[in-house]
């Protein structure tokens, strides 16, 4: 590994005692060969001359923060409160140093020594307080006034900001570009049409008199109403939206009056568990599920089945794991994205399902969409950074420049897929209502 000194070190005598000199022992440990990315540090030396970027640590609190929590949270918390600055493309970088680092957690427990030198050489042991964006919630996971504090931190921050960097659609879940040249607008219209044809709207469904009759819909976790829209818009579908975060509340309910579907479309401050006016003909849960958590799913669904009538569907949208995912306490994400969330496994969620009383039908994957749809969302974020900086600041801007060039990445190696399952609800008979084949939903 080379050290690099930039010349005013060298004219200043202090080409053997730079950052970069001190730290070579502790990046010889973490990385199996040269450094991935070129780091800079504050003093203007450097270390590496390859890569896809640079990392540069702009002072000392950056080592501050990781010798106290030498783990992702530290490097993290130094990227959000500035410390760090990440130069280049955010995703590619990221995926430069996950590749090259050791895994083995023994190598890293060898490397603190020289971290702590490092640290002491800088005269800073101190450690500093996190990011006020960081947030450990209180009280029982996923009872309701919990939940209600998790997704207002996520949610609540502004909807100027989110239209940002969602687009006009203002739909915070993975698109469907059923066509390559697909703008991200028209990749989410096709997504809710994609879900719209999976519940059966567009299959002609009358009732035992003979008359033709509107359907319902329960969209849990509507967000800014992006589904209901489109459902209410493209078919005979009256629709019930419950969110938990009143700023999406105000502007879904904007969207729908403006657009005169206030009559169809109902937008409510609700948790699912406050549902209980059904029977609904079908039941979209988008982006919903990672919020509920794996002790609640079986009583998510226990629940929605209830609400539907016989030979109703229920949709579930999700991000899965494989295997399960409870994000852990001092990860990043559960920190500063989703508390509290959790990636249940596509097979899990299927048992789980079927232990509720829906017969499964359907399985699709979307990985390859969302890591498609996430670099639509970095792109409009750094397209617009000094106003999403204006209405959020900069520290938030960060948090959801690093989560979404993270989640690519995620997506691309398959670490974490995007799932649609498809329930039905079966007559007492066994009839399902269902068509013979998927023929029509594409």
């Amino acid at each position: 590994m080379t050290t690099q000194s930039s010349a005013a070190d060298v004219a200043g005598g202090r080409g053997a005692g730079t950052v970069a000199a001190t730290l070579e022992p502790l990046f010889e440990k973490l990385f199996a060969g040269p450094a991935p990315v070129v780091f800079e540090f504050w003093d203007g030396s450097r270390l590496g001359d390859v890569g896809p970027g640079q990392l540069r640590m702009n002072r000392p609190e950056a080592l501050q923060r990781i010798a106290w929590s030498p783990d992702e949270l530290g490097m993290a918390r130094a990227y959000v409160a500035g410390d760090v600055d990440i130069i280049g493309n955010v995703a590619e970088v990221l995926r430069a140093l996950q590749q090259a680092v050791h895994g083995d957690i023994r190598v890293a427990l060898a490397a603190l020594p020289d971290l702590l030198t490092a640290v002491r050489s800088a005269g800073r042991l101190a450690r500093p307080a996190p990011p006020a964006e960081e947030i450990v919630p209180h009280g029982i996971r996923h009872s309701l006034r919990r939940d209600r504090e998790t997704v207002s931190h996520h949610y609540d921050v502004g909807n100027d900001f989110y239209e940002l960097v969602l687009g006009p659609s203002m739909t915070y879940s993975c698109a469907r570009f059923s066509e390559p040249d697909m703008t991200l607008e028209q990749a989410q219209a096709a997504k809710h049409e994609l879900v719209c044809r999976k519940l059966g709207f567009a299959e002609h469904i009358d009732t035992p008199d003979g008359n033709q009759r509107r359907l319902r819909l329960l969209d849990v976790g509507c967000g800014w109403g992006s589904m209901a829209v489109h459902a209410a818009t493209n078919y005979d579908v009256d629709v019930v939206g419950v969110t938990l975060s009143v700023e999406q509340a105000q502007l879904a309910r904007r969207r729908v009056d403006d657009l005169g579907l206030a009559e169809r479309i109902d937008i409510r401050v609700q948790d699912y568990r406050e549902v209980t006016d059904g029977p609904f003909d079908a039941i979209s849960s988008i982006g919903m599920a990672e919020h509920v958590g794996k002790r609640r799913m079986s009583g998510y669904f226990t629940h929605l089945h209830g609400l539907l009538r016989p030979g109703g569907r229920l949709l579930n949208h999700a991000i899965s794991s494989v295997g399960n995912s409870r994000l852990g306490r001092r990860s990043f994400v559960n920190r500063y994205v989703f508390p509290d969330g959790e990636l249940l496994d596509v097979g899990l969620t299927a048992l789980l399902m079927e232990r509720s009383g829906f017969e499964v039908r359907d399985v699709e994957n979307l990985r390859e969409h969302y890591a498609r749809t996430l670099r639509h969302w970095v792109a409009n974020l750094e397209h617009g950074w000094d106003t999403a900086v204006s209405l959020v600041g900069e520290a938030r801007a960060r948090v959801w420049l690093l989560y979404m060039s993270g989640s690519i990445n995620g997506f691309d190696d398959a670490g974490i897929q995007v799932m649609q399952t498809l329930g039905v609800k079966l007559h007492p008979d066994g009839h399902s209502d269902m068509p013979p084949t998927r023929r029509d939903w594409h």
